[in-house]
């Protein structure tokens, strides 16, 4: 292909020009008006200068037939080709934003690139662009299609660049968007159970440890359901099985109930008692230490009576280890103590004397019975008094009597002590079970009772 400028002062006289070198079958491919340069210039007129093209018989065009041309730069052989262009184009229109932008480029690039033949040995190329012989010698200088070309493949690669890295910028800043979201919701998830526990009493550092551990335990990905889960196991896990008395071989077992005064012990003996006696036919033997409150006793005595089992008041540690040797052949002995402040030391000596009397002589347990209602900072006074006397499992008591459960889950953590019965009214056997933890667990998380 060979491309000429000519000037005329006219479009039709630039063009008549052309024709009279070339001959016909022409192709006008840029129509532009120029000054004339140096000194004299400014006195003479504009003129129209045309640029044509014509093809030359040996050349061979594959643009349109979507194959790759081929032609020679600086002695490097440099491709263009059809699709290329349209894969561009196509990545560029995935932006609608910037799509009139590109596409304009893209259309531009592939109309410079359309044009590109095959070279032969009779031509030189300059920056994609053929020439004749005759052409570069009259020329002399770059040609404007060639700076047009690198302005083009800079602003191209300026597009992409900034395409890409905005797609970069917009992809992190919706990951980061959809991280900050998941945060979010897992931080308010974590606040929810820590403020429905705190709401049950849970002491607030045992709240704080267990959304700590499932915050560092759990991974960021992971569902509310499973931290619920996981926070369900776990509280599970640290409140532990019920205790359960067992048949033991060597009898007696004298079974000693302690705890301050007011909390249901005389109460919950009876039912304990009606349980071994009628639901699992033990034979049972009742004493009563409590010698400071006459109704207590007699209430215990009205009790062996309808269990018909036997019953004795004793007040002395001599006396116990004697009604310990008459009931030797039963199963169980449950022995009602008084009731007092930890702060009386003199009623704590007591009852440890009575407690230590029976080390050699029976198998011997002792049952801290505490009100679900009271206060946490008084409870664990209590639980550090009789802690002194001697090791014991926890029994709670009135759990009718208030709405929240979270001073079991905390004297649990407090003391380390097994959980046994809980109570939850006055009826004689009736308003006694074990311990359940799942169901404690569950209120404690905002579920229903």
């Amino acid at each position: 292909m060979i491309i000429k400028k000519f000037q005329g002062k006219t479009k039709e006289e630039a063009l008549e020009s052309a024709k009279k070198e070339l001959g016909d079958g022409i192709v006008e491919m840029n129509v532009k008006t120029v000054k004339a340069k140096g000194f004299f210039g400014m006195f003479k007129g504009n003129k129209v200068e045309i640029t044509v093209a014509k093809e030359e018989e040996n050349e061979k065009y594959t643009a349109d037939s979507g194959q790759a041309s081929e032609i020679q730069k600086d002695g490097v052989a440099v491709s263009f080709s059809q699709t290329g262009t349209q894969k561009l184009q196509a990545e560029e229109r995935k932006n609608p934003k910037e799509e009139s932008d590109t596409a304009s480029v893209g259309q531009a690039v592939a109309d410079i690139l359309s044009a590109f033949p095959q070279t032969n040995e009779s031509q030189k190329v300059k920056t994609g662009v053929v020439y004749s012989e005759k052409e570069i010698k009259e020329d002399g200088k770059t040609n404007e299609l060639e700076e047009k070309l690198d302005n083009l493949q800079n602003l191209i690669e300026k597009q992409l660049s900034q395409q890409e890295n905005k797609a970069q910028s917009e992809e992190g800043k919706a990951d980061e968007g959809e991280q900050k979201e998941e945060n979010r919701e897992r931080v308010n998830f974590l606040r929810l159970l820590y403020n429905k526990m705190i709401d049950n009493e849970i002491n607030e550092k045992y709240a704080n440890e267990i959304i700590d551990e499932i915050d560092k335990n759990c991974k960021a990905d992971v569902t509310m359901d499973f931290m619920l889960s996981e926070i369900y196991q776990r509280m599970i896990l640290k409140l532990g099985k019920p205790y359960v008395m067992e048949e033991n071989e060597q009898n007696p077992r004298v079974i000693f109930f302690v705890g301050p005064t007011g909390v249901g012990k005389t109460t919950t003996i009876a039912k304990i008692a009606s349980s071994f006696r009628v639901e699992h036919k033990k034979k049972v033997a009742l004493l009563t230490a409590d010698t400071y409150r006459i109704a207590a006793a007699e209430q215990l005595r009205t009790y062996a009576n309808i269990l018909e089992v036997p019953f004795r008041v004793v007040y002395t540690a001599g006396e116990i280890a004697g009604a310990i040797e008459d009931f030797r052949d039963y199963d169980y002995i449950l022995v009602d103590t008084t009731g007092h402040s930890p702060n009386n030391e003199a009623q704590c000596e007591s009852m440890s004397g009575l407690i230590s009397s029976v080390e050699t002589t029976a198998t011997k347990e002792v049952f801290l019975v505490l009100s679900a209602s009271t206060k946490y900072r008084d409870l664990m006074k209590i639980a550090d008094t009789y802690k002194e006397i001697a090791d014991y499992k926890l029994i709670f008591t009135k759990l009718d009597e208030t709405s929240t459960l979270g001073n079991i889950y905390n004297l649990k953590l407090y003391t380390g002590a097994a959980l046994s019965y809980i109570t939850c009214g006055q009826n004689v056997p009736d308003d006694i079970e074990y311990f359940n933890p799942q169901a404690t667990v569950k209120q404690l998380l905002g579920g229903r009772r």
